[in-house]
């Protein structure tokens, strides 16, 4: 299993130090959750900031778009080594040209679904996407407990998968912790993302070596 720690959690004020303690702990990719305050109630940081982040270090990008026109942000975001790009179902009633779009700029499409938002949702762009993101909380806010419905929400995936021969990756963002790190990988879980978790972590390389050692 792979981890990709919520920048947002970290302190924003010293972005090149947090990134190069990234790089130390070992981890596979940095996560940005970009926020517009209109599709979540919050307002975090666009594109020139993952542009400046990317001048401080190797580790590729793994970007959130929690925004409302999720396609206004791919050219902006473009030539960053952003391995991860995920858009918001709930924001798009144009997936398939959106998820085009986003290869077209050489990134892998991922597809997000909030916890309320059924699996149905997202079924007719399973074959076109490279991940599936399952927003264990309620998006916007960090801290937040992990929701316990969504483990089956989760399983269910993974068995669409399998059943239907896909290759999409499934990663986990929200609430998780070095408590349910194994249940996750259990159910079919390939990335994880951690915040709070993560950043308040006495020992963040021993954080990221158990998730890692996780089939």
């Amino acid at each position: 299993m792979r981890i990709s720690p919520s920048i947002l959690a970290a302190d924003l004020a010293d972005l090149s130090t947090c990134l190069k303690h990234l790089e130390g702990t070992g981890c596979d990719m940095v996560h940005f959750d970009i926020m517009d305050g209109h599709f979540v109630p919050n307002l975090t940081f666009g594109p020139p900031l993952v542009k400046a982040a990317r001048r401080h270090t190797k580790l590729p990008f793994d970007v959130h778009l929690m925004v409302t026109n999720p396609a206004d942000y791919v050219e902006p975001l473009t030539g960053l080594d952003i391995k991860l790009l995920s858009f918001q179902i709930e924001a798009t009633r144009f997936a398939p040209r959106l998820i085009s779009l986003i290869r077209e700029h050489d990134m892998r499409p991922s597809v997000v679904l909030n916890p309320q938002t059924p699996l149905t949702a997202v079924e007719h762009v399973l074959p076109l996407v490279a991940n599936v993101l399952i927003m264990s909380v309620d998006p916007g806010f960090a801290g937040q407990p992990f929701i316990e419905q969504m483990y089956a929400k989760i399983e269910q995936l993974n068995a669409y998968r399998e059943e239907n021969e896909l290759v999409f990756t499934i990663q986990v963002d929200g609430g998780v912790n070095q408590n349910n790190i194994d249940e996750l990988s259990a159910i079919g879980v390939d990335i994880v993302v951690a915040g709070k978790a993560f950043f308040t972590c006495p020992q963040p390389e021993e954080f990221v070596n158990r998730v890692q050692s996780l089939a």
